[in-house]
């Protein structure tokens, strides 16, 4: 017999033993049966959750990862039957205030499960939520270390506050009744105060919120110079939402902003780590548009305050100096009347001793008596002078504070039309247009290219194009 006669036939009688596919997977499933006859609990991160809407079935796949690489170490299909699901899912957000959803660490009972056809599964038959709320405590804290660590935690904080927020860049989803809420109530404020606000719309709920904020604030940035806060506020939405808003790219970008930073993105009793790093923090959109018209009241009510004490202080001055003058114009009557007094009785005693002298002399005695008239003459009307002096220097002092008055009035003025000059909206309404390429300002045409799509903003509204050429 010739060798790969031999060998054929070897080949033969090990097929002839060999199990089939159904059988070894048969035997595979007795097998984790007899080793995993019970449920067990497992330690994993949820990955790819999906609920099928007919059925109500969730399918999902549980994963881990390598701790210093990040890598997946361990993969395994999942599957939560209808009737486990619509219990599990309402507890699970109940207790950790998140969204059932992937990306969470999870502690789940399972049964180890083995189909010939279908493969290796788990089925969830429990969770424990206190396991995830551990987790999300860790994470978040790790988050607040880092940012402290790297020393952006406070900068936007540090940020000096404008006096007169009026220029207002809002990120929130342009379909969110809270944006409606807090545009009206800063356009309708009872004290007629001028905002201007620009939207820059984001999602502020799901996966992509994130991704959609930062992008917003990248959009800001670029031409941060015309605004003077940058608000994200987010009406309404479930509290298990806000988790989104504990990322640590989403925190340092709002912590590293050239400009304060306003959020009313949470509840009361919820502070996202957003908030946290935010110059202010308050809990709605309508709380975030009444700060603001607060900021803009109380600096005219210091205006207000300080146009009271200039008043005050003219009117003070003008009636001191119409006391000391009227004091003064007494004093001087009383020394002249005085002096005039000494002079007659001189005279008086003159003329009685000149009497008795040569007629020269009593010529001499003539003149005297004349130079004393004229010098009662002077001084009646040094007086009257003084007087009218006095009276025209009231005018004076009263024109003098109307025009400090003015001159403060039309700096105002001045600085309310520049305010209005300089807004985004004014400049689109001359004429000019903002060209953005993927949500980018465009500042020269070299930067485009023919077939790149573009969007141009006008004064009533935003359009796309295309660059032929």
């Amino acid at each position: 017999m010739r060798p790969y006669e031999n060998n054929m036939l070897n080949s033969t009688d090990e097929a002839r033993a060999a199990l089939s596919l159904f059988d070894l997977h048969k035997l595979i499933r007795e097998s984790l049966q007899e080793t995993f006859p019970e449920a067990c609990w497992v330690r994993a991160e949820m990955s790819d959750v999906r609920v099928n809407v007919p059925s109500g079935h969730c399918y999902l796949e549980f994963i881990e990862k390598d701790a210093k690489t990040g890598q997946t170490v361990a993969k395994a299909r999942g599957t939560i039957w209808a009737r486990t699901f619509q219990v599990i899912k309402p507890y699970f957000e109940k207790e950790t205030k998140q969204v059932f959803t992937s990306g969470l660490k999870v502690l789940v009972q399972v049964s180890v499960e083995f189909h010939e056809l279908y493969g290796y599964s788990l089925n969830v038959c429990d969770i424990d939520p206190s396991y995830t709320v551990g987790d999300l405590v860790r994470k978040r804290a790790e988050v607040i270390r880092r940012l402290k660590e790297e020393g952006i935690y406070d900068l936007n904080r540090e940020l000096s506050f404008p006096l007169l927020p009026q220029r207002i860049a809002v990120i929130t989803s342009p379909t969110a009744a809270g944006y409606g809420d807090f545009v009206r109530q800063l356009a309708d404020n009872e004290y007629h105060y001028v905002f201007y606000w620009k939207l820059f719309p984001a999602i502020m709920q799901g996966e992509k919120t994130e991704e959609s904020v930062i992008a917003a604030l990248d959009r800001i940035y670029p031409i941060a110079h015309l605004f003077d806060v940058v608000v994200i506020i987010r009406g309404g939405g479930s509290t298990s939402e806000l988790n989104y808003f504990d990322s640590y790219r989403l925190a340092a970008n709002c912590a590293q902003f050239p400009i304060p930073l306003i959020s009313g993105i949470g509840h009361e009793r919820d502070d996202t780590i957003v908030d946290l790093v935010a110059h202010t923090r308050l809990k709605t959109p309508t709380a975030v548009a009444a700060f603001l018209i607060e900021c803009i009241d109380r600096e005219a009510v210091r205006l207000q305050q300080m146009e009271k004490t200039i008043y005050g202080e003219v009117v003070g001055c003008l009636t001191r100096e119409k006391a000391l003058i009227q004091s003064l114009t007494a004093k001087l009557h009383i020394t002249v009347t005085n002096r005039n007094e000494q002079n007659n009785r001189k005279l008086q005693a003159l003329k009685s001793y000149l009497s008795a002298l040569p007629q020269r002399l009593i010529n001499r005695s003539v003149k005297i008596d004349e130079q004393a008239s004229r010098l009662q003459r002077a001084a009646y009307a040094l007086i009257l002078q003084r007087q009218r002096s006095m009276a025209e220097l009231i005018p004076r002092l009263r024109r003098a504070f109307e025009v400090v008055f003015a001159e403060r009035k039309q700096t105002i003025d001045f600085n309310e039309q520049y305010l209005l000059l300089v807004s985004p909206e004014h400049i689109l309404k001359r004429g000019y247009a903002l060209i953005f390429k993927k949500g980018k300002i465009v500042k020269f045409a070299a930067d485009l290219t023919a077939g790149e799509p573009i969007s141009i903003q006008f004064s009533d509204g935003l359009k796309e194009g295309i660059i032929s050429r």
